[in-house]
């Protein structure tokens, strides 16, 4: 069986610890603690969990390390985030945002998982991002929350 390569930002990290988000995050920490799923996470993504507080770093090494793939930003990815804000698909105000997708495009993950909706899972950024991607010879990337990408078995 195929695993998939899931992108996590904090915000799924963090999501273990909020009310609205804790079920959904914490159901899929519990498949890459499992190894069902594979997280991959960006030096990025382990930037700002730095800044995090004590608690929700700790979440995260909660994954054994065998279920966890690390990735960094390259520059094809930051030319390729830089296209994303070119194109107006984000503005340069969140360019962070817009190289975790490209860090995760250029990478070939299979998803990317975020509780932000307002700049990463949101469907006119995705149609967005897509366009971008297809345009510079790129795949399309699955973006999703992480309640739309648990196994419900």
């Amino acid at each position: 069986m195929v695993k998939f390569r899931i992108y996590i930002d904090t915000s799924v990290i963090g999501g273990c610890f909020d009310d609205e988000f804790a079920e959904y995050s914490t159901l899929l920490f519990q498949e890459f603690i499992e190894g069902k799923k594979i997280a991959v996470v960006s030096n990025i993504t382990l930037k700002e969990l730095k800044q995090s507080p004590e608690h929700v770093r700790r979440k995260f090494e909660e994954i054994p390390k065998e279920n966890v793939e690390y990735i960094g930003l390259t520059n094809e990815a930051e030319e390729l985030a830089q296209k994303y804000i070119e194109n107006g698909i984000i503005s340069s105000n969140y360019f962070l945002d817009a190289e975790h997708i490209a860090i995760a495009t250029v990478e070939r993950i299979d998803i990317v998982a975020s509780w932000n909706f307002k700049h990463i899972v949101n469907i006119n950024r995705i149609r967005g991002f897509n366009s971008v991607n297809l345009k510079e010879g790129y795949q399309v990337i699955e973006i999703r929350s992480p309640m739309e990408i648990i196994d419900e078995s």
